[in-house]
Protein backbone atom coordinates (compact mmCIF):
# COMPACT_ATOMS: atom_id res chain seq x y z
CA UNK A 1 0.00 0.00 0.00
CA UNK A 2 1.27 3.35 -1.10
CA UNK A 3 1.38 6.91 0.58
CA UNK A 4 -1.61 7.75 -1.72
CA UNK A 5 -3.70 5.00 -0.92
CA UNK A 6 -2.85 5.49 3.20
CA UNK A 7 -4.30 8.68 2.38
CA UNK A 8 -7.34 7.89 0.76
CA UNK A 9 -8.31 5.86 3.27
CA UNK A 10 -7.58 7.83 6.19
CA UNK A 11 -9.55 10.98 4.36
CA UNK A 12 -12.62 8.26 3.62
CA UNK A 13 -12.22 7.27 8.05
CA UNK A 14 -12.73 11.86 8.39
CA UNK A 15 -15.45 12.06 6.54
CA UNK A 16 -17.28 9.53 7.82
CA UNK A 17 -16.63 10.26 11.56
CA UNK A 18 -17.53 13.99 10.46
CA UNK A 19 -20.60 13.20 8.88
CA UNK A 20 -21.73 10.83 11.34
CA UNK A 21 -21.66 7.69 9.13
CA UNK A 22 -19.14 5.71 12.05
CA UNK A 23 -21.68 2.73 11.28
CA UNK A 24 -20.76 2.09 7.70
CA UNK A 25 -18.43 -0.14 6.28
CA UNK A 26 -16.51 2.03 3.89
CA UNK A 27 -15.06 -1.30 1.18
CA UNK A 28 -13.84 0.79 -1.41
CA UNK A 29 -12.99 4.70 -1.80
CA UNK A 30 -11.84 6.51 -4.75
CA UNK A 31 -11.38 10.20 -6.38
CA UNK A 32 -11.92 9.85 -10.16
CA UNK A 33 -11.28 13.13 -12.76
CA UNK A 34 -14.94 13.70 -11.56
CA UNK A 35 -15.47 13.12 -8.11
CA UNK A 36 -15.30 11.46 -5.07
CA UNK A 37 -16.63 7.87 -4.68
CA UNK A 38 -17.65 5.06 -1.89
CA UNK A 39 -18.82 2.13 -2.10
CA UNK A 40 -20.32 1.31 1.89
CA UNK A 41 -21.93 -1.68 3.25
CA UNK A 42 -24.96 -1.48 6.27
CA UNK A 43 -27.75 -3.19 7.97
CA UNK A 44 -27.26 -5.60 4.79
CA UNK A 45 -27.04 -2.73 1.95
CA UNK A 46 -24.42 -1.98 -0.21
CA UNK A 47 -24.59 1.66 -0.81
CA UNK A 48 -22.32 4.03 -3.63
CA UNK A 49 -22.42 7.48 -3.02
CA UNK A 50 -20.16 10.73 -4.19
CA UNK A 51 -20.26 12.46 -0.50
CA UNK A 52 -20.94 12.28 3.16
CA UNK A 53 -23.42 14.48 4.08
CA UNK A 54 -26.62 12.20 4.66
CA UNK A 55 -28.55 8.94 3.99
CA UNK A 56 -30.32 11.25 0.99
CA UNK A 57 -26.64 11.45 -1.17
CA UNK A 58 -26.80 7.53 -1.36
CA UNK A 59 -26.62 7.35 -5.24
CA UNK A 60 -27.09 3.64 -5.48
CA UNK A 61 -28.07 1.07 -2.85
CA UNK A 62 -28.46 -2.72 -3.11
CA UNK A 63 -29.86 -5.19 -0.82
CA UNK A 64 -27.22 -7.85 -0.34
CA UNK A 65 -30.31 -10.20 1.32
CA UNK A 66 -32.67 -9.63 -1.73
CA UNK A 67 -30.83 -7.64 -5.17
CA UNK A 68 -33.32 -7.70 -7.09
CA UNK A 69 -35.95 -5.27 -4.84
CA UNK A 70 -34.73 -1.45 -5.77
CA UNK A 71 -34.19 0.50 -2.23
CA UNK A 72 -34.97 3.98 -3.13
CA UNK A 73 -38.59 5.42 -4.67
CA UNK A 74 -37.12 6.57 -7.86
CA UNK A 75 -35.39 3.39 -9.19
CA UNK A 76 -38.83 2.39 -8.77
CA UNK A 77 -40.56 5.14 -10.32
CA UNK A 78 -37.88 5.35 -13.71
CA UNK A 79 -38.62 1.35 -14.06
CA UNK A 80 -42.80 2.28 -13.31
CA UNK A 81 -42.16 4.02 -17.17
CA UNK A 82 -42.35 0.99 -18.76
CA UNK A 83 -46.13 0.89 -17.93
CA UNK A 84 -46.06 3.83 -20.54
CA UNK A 85 -43.85 1.80 -23.15
CA UNK A 86 -44.13 -2.19 -21.79
CA UNK A 87 -42.00 -3.37 -24.95
CA UNK A 88 -39.68 -1.44 -26.00
CA UNK A 89 -36.62 -2.75 -29.01
CA UNK A 90 -34.00 -0.09 -27.79
CA UNK A 91 -33.62 1.98 -24.41
CA UNK A 92 -30.67 4.17 -23.95
CA UNK A 93 -29.98 5.31 -20.40
CA UNK A 94 -27.53 8.32 -19.66
CA UNK A 95 -26.28 7.49 -16.22
CA UNK A 96 -25.05 4.64 -14.93
CA UNK A 97 -25.05 4.93 -11.19
CA UNK A 98 -24.52 1.55 -9.70
CA UNK A 99 -26.34 -0.25 -12.77
CA UNK A 100 -29.04 -1.23 -11.17
CA UNK A 101 -31.42 0.37 -14.06
CA UNK A 102 -30.17 -1.56 -16.92
CA UNK A 103 -29.55 -4.91 -14.90
CA UNK A 104 -33.28 -4.59 -14.04
CA UNK A 105 -34.46 -3.74 -17.55
CA UNK A 106 -32.15 -6.71 -19.10
CA UNK A 107 -33.65 -8.98 -16.99
CA UNK A 108 -37.09 -8.11 -17.30
CA UNK A 109 -36.40 -7.60 -21.24
CA UNK A 110 -34.28 -9.89 -22.44
CA UNK A 111 -34.35 -8.89 -26.22
CA UNK A 112 -34.06 -5.51 -25.29
CA UNK A 113 -30.80 -3.72 -26.61
CA UNK A 114 -29.23 -1.60 -24.09
CA UNK A 115 -27.12 1.72 -24.83
CA UNK A 116 -25.82 3.09 -21.02
CA UNK A 117 -23.70 6.37 -21.04
CA UNK A 118 -21.73 7.15 -18.33
CA UNK A 119 -18.87 10.11 -18.41
CA UNK A 120 -17.19 9.07 -14.86
CA UNK A 121 -15.13 5.57 -15.95
CA UNK A 122 -14.01 5.35 -12.71
CA UNK A 123 -18.14 4.71 -11.37
CA UNK A 124 -18.15 2.61 -14.49
CA UNK A 125 -15.58 0.11 -12.83
CA UNK A 126 -17.34 0.20 -9.65
CA UNK A 127 -20.59 -0.73 -10.87
CA UNK A 128 -19.20 -3.79 -12.26
CA UNK A 129 -16.80 -4.66 -9.40
CA UNK A 130 -19.68 -4.18 -6.71
CA UNK A 131 -23.14 -3.98 -8.11
CA UNK A 132 -22.85 -6.25 -10.42
CA UNK A 133 -23.39 -4.58 -13.53
CA UNK A 134 -22.40 -7.02 -16.51
CA UNK A 135 -22.48 -5.55 -20.07
CA UNK A 136 -23.14 -8.57 -22.90
CA UNK A 137 -23.96 -8.62 -26.52
CA UNK A 138 -27.06 -6.32 -25.76
CA UNK A 139 -25.96 -3.89 -23.13
CA UNK A 140 -23.10 -1.80 -23.92
CA UNK A 141 -21.68 0.81 -22.23
CA UNK A 142 -20.20 4.29 -23.67
CA UNK A 143 -18.25 6.10 -21.69
CA UNK A 144 -18.55 9.83 -22.66
CA UNK A 145 -20.54 12.49 -22.24
CA UNK A 146 -24.40 12.14 -22.61
CA UNK A 147 -25.02 15.13 -24.88
CA UNK A 148 -22.21 14.15 -27.43
CA UNK A 149 -23.47 10.65 -27.39
CA UNK A 150 -26.47 12.04 -28.21
CA UNK A 151 -25.90 14.25 -30.85
CA UNK A 152 -23.70 11.56 -32.42
CA UNK A 153 -26.51 8.91 -31.98
CA UNK A 154 -28.86 11.74 -34.28
CA UNK A 155 -26.69 11.68 -36.73
CA UNK A 156 -25.73 8.21 -36.75
CA UNK A 157 -29.85 7.94 -37.38
CA UNK A 158 -30.21 5.93 -34.30
CA UNK A 159 -33.80 5.85 -32.23
CA UNK A 160 -34.85 4.35 -29.17
CA UNK A 161 -38.29 3.49 -27.93
CA UNK A 162 -37.27 4.41 -24.09
CA UNK A 163 -34.83 7.05 -22.81
CA UNK A 164 -33.57 7.54 -19.28
CA UNK A 165 -32.38 10.31 -17.86
CA UNK A 166 -30.44 9.54 -14.66
CA UNK A 167 -27.49 12.11 -14.28
CA UNK A 168 -28.01 14.43 -11.92
CA UNK A 169 -27.21 14.63 -8.56
CA UNK A 170 -28.82 16.65 -5.48
CA UNK A 171 -25.60 19.07 -5.16
CA UNK A 172 -24.69 18.55 -9.18
CA UNK A 173 -26.67 19.46 -12.30
CA UNK A 174 -24.87 18.92 -15.81
CA UNK A 175 -26.59 22.25 -17.00
CA UNK A 176 -26.46 21.39 -20.54
CA UNK A 177 -28.44 17.97 -19.88
CA UNK A 178 -31.59 20.28 -18.41
CA UNK A 179 -32.43 22.84 -21.50
CA UNK A 180 -34.67 23.01 -24.25
CA UNK A 181 -32.28 22.55 -26.71
CA UNK A 182 -31.18 19.37 -25.15
CA UNK A 183 -34.71 18.37 -24.40
CA UNK A 184 -35.28 18.59 -28.08
CA UNK A 185 -32.33 16.58 -29.44
CA UNK A 186 -33.20 13.58 -26.73
CA UNK A 187 -37.26 13.94 -28.21
CA UNK A 188 -35.63 13.74 -32.01
CA UNK A 189 -33.95 10.40 -30.92
CA UNK A 190 -37.60 8.71 -29.78
CA UNK A 191 -39.07 6.22 -31.83
CA UNK A 192 -43.35 7.33 -32.34
CA UNK A 193 -44.77 7.23 -28.86
CA UNK A 194 -41.53 6.90 -27.88
CA UNK A 195 -40.91 8.07 -23.66
CA UNK A 196 -38.51 9.48 -21.68
CA UNK A 197 -38.05 9.39 -18.11
CA UNK A 198 -36.20 11.31 -16.14
CA UNK A 199 -35.15 11.50 -12.58
CA UNK A 200 -35.21 15.44 -11.14
CA UNK A 201 -35.49 16.63 -7.67
CA UNK A 202 -38.66 18.00 -6.56
CA UNK A 203 -37.16 20.46 -3.58
CA UNK A 204 -34.69 21.71 -6.14
CA UNK A 205 -35.21 25.54 -6.14
CA UNK A 206 -34.82 25.14 -10.18
CA UNK A 207 -38.37 22.98 -9.96
CA UNK A 208 -40.36 25.13 -11.89
CA UNK A 209 -37.59 26.12 -14.35
CA UNK A 210 -36.83 22.35 -15.47
CA UNK A 211 -40.67 21.88 -15.45
CA UNK A 212 -41.28 24.89 -18.31
CA UNK A 213 -38.36 23.59 -19.62
CA UNK A 214 -40.03 19.60 -20.38
CA UNK A 215 -43.32 20.91 -21.51
CA UNK A 216 -41.41 23.43 -23.85
CA UNK A 217 -40.42 20.53 -25.39
CA UNK A 218 -42.62 17.60 -25.23
CA UNK A 219 -45.97 18.94 -23.72
CA UNK A 220 -47.94 17.86 -21.25
CA UNK A 221 -46.07 15.29 -18.97
CA UNK A 222 -46.64 12.96 -15.41
CA UNK A 223 -44.71 13.62 -12.72
CA UNK A 224 -44.33 11.34 -9.93
CA UNK A 225 -42.93 12.70 -6.85
CA UNK A 226 -41.28 10.79 -3.86
CA UNK A 227 -37.82 12.09 -2.05
CA UNK A 228 -37.32 12.93 -5.90
CA UNK A 229 -39.65 13.73 -8.50
CA UNK A 230 -39.34 11.62 -11.79
CA UNK A 231 -40.52 12.77 -15.23
CA UNK A 232 -42.41 10.85 -17.64
CA UNK A 233 -42.96 12.76 -20.96
CA UNK A 234 -43.81 11.28 -24.45
CA UNK A 235 -43.64 11.97 -28.20
CA UNK A 236 -46.95 12.70 -29.98
CA UNK A 237 -49.96 12.17 -27.75
CA UNK A 238 -49.68 11.82 -24.13
CA UNK A 239 -50.87 7.90 -22.91
CA UNK A 240 -54.23 8.47 -20.67
CA UNK A 241 -53.84 7.08 -17.33
CA UNK A 242 -56.76 4.19 -17.55
CA UNK A 243 -54.25 3.04 -20.23
CA UNK A 244 -51.12 2.98 -18.34
CA UNK A 245 -53.14 1.51 -15.05
CA UNK A 246 -53.83 -1.25 -17.53
CA UNK A 247 -49.97 -2.18 -18.44
CA UNK A 248 -48.99 -1.56 -14.89
CA UNK A 249 -50.96 -4.68 -13.51
CA UNK A 250 -49.96 -7.28 -16.62
CA UNK A 251 -46.69 -5.91 -15.75
CA UNK A 252 -47.32 -6.81 -12.09
CA UNK A 253 -45.47 -10.00 -11.47
CA UNK A 254 -41.72 -7.79 -12.92
CA UNK A 255 -42.90 -4.99 -10.72
CA UNK A 256 -43.49 -6.59 -7.80
CA UNK A 257 -39.68 -8.39 -7.68
CA UNK A 258 -38.40 -5.16 -7.82
CA UNK A 259 -40.45 -3.91 -4.88
CA UNK A 260 -43.18 -2.04 -7.11
CA UNK A 261 -46.23 -1.94 -5.95
CA UNK A 262 -49.16 -1.08 -8.82
CA UNK A 263 -51.37 0.79 -6.67
CA UNK A 264 -48.27 2.75 -5.26
CA UNK A 265 -46.88 3.70 -8.77
CA UNK A 266 -50.49 4.81 -10.74
CA UNK A 267 -51.31 6.95 -6.87
CA UNK A 268 -48.41 8.96 -7.62
CA UNK A 269 -49.47 9.94 -11.52
CA UNK A 270 -50.07 13.72 -11.69
CA UNK A 271 -50.29 15.89 -14.77
CA UNK A 272 -50.93 19.04 -12.14
CA UNK A 273 -49.28 21.77 -13.72
CA UNK A 274 -47.75 23.54 -10.04
CA UNK A 275 -45.41 25.68 -11.21
CA UNK A 276 -45.73 29.62 -12.16
CA UNK A 277 -47.30 30.32 -15.71
CA UNK A 278 -44.49 32.96 -16.56
CA UNK A 279 -41.55 30.32 -15.38
CA UNK A 280 -38.50 30.77 -17.40
CA UNK A 281 -37.53 27.72 -20.20
CA UNK A 282 -34.12 26.83 -19.52
CA UNK A 283 -32.22 27.14 -22.53
CA UNK A 284 -27.99 26.59 -23.71
CA UNK A 285 -27.79 30.53 -23.24
CA UNK A 286 -29.99 30.74 -20.04
CA UNK A 287 -28.26 27.86 -18.53
CA UNK A 288 -29.66 26.52 -14.36
CA UNK A 289 -26.28 28.25 -13.02
CA UNK A 290 -27.60 31.64 -14.28
CA UNK A 291 -30.91 30.50 -12.06
CA UNK A 292 -28.59 29.64 -9.36
CA UNK A 293 -26.50 32.73 -9.40
CA UNK A 294 -29.70 35.46 -9.23
CA UNK A 295 -30.66 33.64 -5.81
Amino acid sequence: MNIRDIATILSAAFLLVACGYTDDRVIHSEKSMYRNIFVTEYDGLRCLTFRRISIQDRQTCKDLRDPDRFVFPYTRMMLGVLAMVPDPSRILIIGLGGGTLPMALRNILPNVNLDVVEIDPAVVGVARKYFGYKEDAKLRTHTEDGRIFVKKALLSGSTYDLIMLDAFEEDYIPEHLLTVEFLQEVKSLLTPGGVVAANTFSSSSLYPYESATYEAAFGPFYSLKSSNRVIWAQEGAITDQSSIAETAKSLEPYFDNHGIEVHWLLSLLSQEKDWPADSRVLTDQYAPSNILNDH
